[in-house]
């Protein structure tokens, strides 16, 4: 039996079906949808690394700051969520043609 080479699973795939998976549950799950392992692990890590900042530069902060703070925290997933789906759906179509 033939593996189907990385870029084979790619051309597969439907690009719809992966940008959703990003946008929807987020943080990469289109990625493993595409078998594209080393960008889900780079999502993994930025997800990580914003959790993290935003629990360290957090602390002390009074309840108006934590609201803030919280909004900033979402944002900044769904910008991380765009910029994923994007670049999954332009990833098949780059394949493609």
């Amino acid at each position: 039996m033939n593996q189907a080479s990385r870029e084979q699973v790619l051309a597969a795939s439907a690009g719809w079906v992966a940008v959703l998976l990003n946008v929807v549950p987020g943080l990469g799950a289109g990625y493993l949808y595409q078998r594209r392992w080393r960008e889900y692990w780079i999502t993994s890590l930025a997800a990580t690394a914003w959790f993290v900042a935003g629990a360290l530069l957090g602390r002390g902060a009074d309840a108006d700051a934590e609201a803030m703070n919280q909004l900033v925290g979402l944002l900044g997933l769904l910008v991380l969520a765009g910029i994923t789906a994007a670049e999954a759906g332009l990833a098949v179509k780059r394949v493609r043609s």
